[in-house]
Parts: C-alpha cells; sequence; structure tokens
C-alpha cells in the first residue's frame, strides 16, 4: 500500500469517529443568549444618552428658531422695554476672540509640540511641557479669567476683547500642543529616516516631512481646540465682559455670545429670553460645524 493510499485510509477511519460540528446560531444557547442581552443592553444606555442631546436640540430648535432671521445677525441687542433686536454685535465678538486666542495659541503650541516630538522628546523640558499641557487640559476655565484679569486686564486699565483672547489661549494650547504631538509621533520612523539619509537637517525633516504628513490630525486637534473654547463664558466674564455696541478695535469691551445667553436668560423681559434662546442655537450650530469640519478633515486619506 502507497503512502498516500494509507493516509487516506487513515483520514477515512479518523472522520468516522468525529461528532458533527452544529455550526447554526442558537439564541438560546448561553454565549448566544448573552450576546443578545449585552446587545440590547448597549442600545437602551445608546439611547437613554442621547435623549438629553436630543430634547435639547429640539428645545433649541423650536424656542431658537424661531427668531431666526436677517436681523438677528445684523441687529445690535435691544435695551429692557425694546421690541426686536439682534445678536450681531456678539457673533463679532465671539468671532474676534476665537481668533485672537488661535493667532496666539497656534503657533506657541506648534512650537512646543515640534520639540517635544522631533528635537527633545525624552529631556527633562520635554517631560515638564507634557504634564503641565495634561494639567491645564483639566484647568477651570473660570481661573484662566481671573489669571488674564490680574496679568493683562489691570494693566491694560480696561476689559478688552484682547484680553478676552489671551484667556481663551490659555485653554487652547494645551489641547493645540498635546495633538499636534501625538499627530507628529504617528509619522513612521522610516520617512524619518530616509529624510536624513537624503541630507537633510532635523529642521528641514521636520518643516518638509513630519510636518505634511501629520498636517490633517493636526488642523483636526486646532479646530476641536476652537470649538472648545467658542462656548467658554466663565474666562470672559474677567476679561472681555460685554458690550451693548460694536466693536472697533480689540482694546474695547466686546459682547459674546455666551455672556449675552447668560445675561438674556436671567432677565424678565419675553424679548430677551427669546434671544438668548436663539443665541443659544447659533452658538450650538457653530461648535457643531466646527466638530464636522475636524471629523472631515481627520478622516483616512484611502
Amino acid at each position: 500500500m502507497s503512502a498516500d493510499t494509507g493516509r487516506q485510509a487513515g483520514f477515512e477511519r479518523a472522520s468516522d469517529f468525529a461528532a458533527p460540528v452544529n455550526l447554526a446560531y442558537n439564541p438560546f444557547e448561553f454565549r448566544g443568549l448573552k450576546n443578545s442581552i449585552l446587545t440590547v443592553g448597549v442600545w437602551l444606555v445608546a439611547i437613554l444618552g442621547a435623549i438629553p442631546l436630543f430634547s435639547v436640540i429640539y428645545m433649541l430648535l423650536v424656542k431658537g428658531g424661531a427668531r431666526l432671521n436677517a436681523l438677528l445677525f445684523t441687529e445690535l441687542p435691544p435695551a429692557g422695554f425694546e421690541a426686536g433686536g439682534g445678536i450681531g454685535n456678539a457673533i463679532q465678538g465671539t468671532l474676534v476672540t476665537v481668533a485672537i486666542a488661535a493667532i496666539i495659541s497656534i503657533p506657541i503650541g506648534m512650537f512646543a509640540a515640534i520639540y517635544l516630538a522631533e528635537v527633545r522628546p525624552d529631556g527633562q523640558i520635554a517631560v515638564w511641557a507634557r504634564f503641565l499641557s495634561k494639567v491645564l487640559t483639566g484647568f477651570p476655565s473660570i481661573l484662566a479669567g481671573v489669571f488674564v484679569y490680574a496679568a493683562v486686564v489691570l494693566l491694560m486699565g480696561s476689559y478688552s476683547a484682547l484680553a478676552g483672547g489671551i484667556a481663551l489661549a490659555v485653554l487652547m494650547l494645551p489641547t493645540v500642543t498635546l495633538t499636534a504631538e501625538g499627530a507628529m509621533r504617528m509619522v513612521p520612523q522610516k520617512m524619518k529616516d530616509a529624510a536624513i539619509g537624503m541630507g537633510c537637517t532635523k529642521a528641514q525633516v521636520a518643516w518638509s516631512v513630519t510636518l505634511p504628513t501629520a498636517l490633517p490630525s493636526i488642523v483636526t486637534g486646532v479646530i476641536l481646540g476652537v470649538a472648545r473654547v467658542a462656548g467658554e463664558s466663565a474666562p470672559l466674564l474677567f476679561t472681555a465682559l460685554f458690550s451693548n455696541y460694536w466693536l472697533r478695535s480689540i482694546r474695547e469691551p466686546t459682547a459674546s455670545l455666551a455672556i449675552l445667553i447668560y445675561n438674556f436668560s436671567s432677565m424678565p423681559f419675553e424679548n430677551q429670553i427669546e434671544l438668548a434662546w436663539a443665541a443659544s442655537l447659533v452658538l450650538v450650530v457653530i461648535i457643531l460645524g466646527f466638530n464636522i469640519l475636524s471629523r472631515f478633515i481627520g478622516r483616512p486619506q484611502v
């Protein structure tokens, strides 16, 4: 008998003793039952968590959407017993303070991230910088306002949009730094080694290889940082305060959507309360737009 014939005969004898395997899914089996219970539990938790979100969105659309018109974005806030009005100066102030925060925090955060990821990633300065950045991510926003009030507002002698932007930059800086560093660390080391092998310096590798490769993730982190500070109110109470007029200089106090909502929601006038709902809807749409943009930019490129 040949080797192939003997091997085939052995397989046939082994198959005679092998029990048939039932691969059909049985929902009442222990594993199937456990899977069904956990699946239903996850869906219930997700639905319960989504109820507050959708209820808030529904209230904003119903109560805030009723005041959405062109005048809302072009007129100034009304006085106590005055009808109509808008939130144009609050939108302007929000955009200006967030722009100042971005102009300050993005360059500093990028240079810090390059140092942490490329220059001295294991140095003592890098260790302490990462630690302080992580501490600042949980830093109470009102303390940033108090710090800028003592460091900037008292020295300038007045509240201003500039001071508000600096306070928001303090909150935005750690997000930009840590996100940019993480994105740069994800760049494959082989790409950097290839650039060094071609004669590039560390600076050229950082500017020509690391930054372009990590740019989508860096932009995502920047946009998320902007979205975080766009809705802050506590720091602006101590720095930018509020104004009923259009902003003409960054050295003047300015209105913002968050402070307008805080002020108008506690007033006894129906018109102001309606404007507070409309401002809340506008602010939520702005923040939602930033988050959607970050997801679009940071999605994997196929």
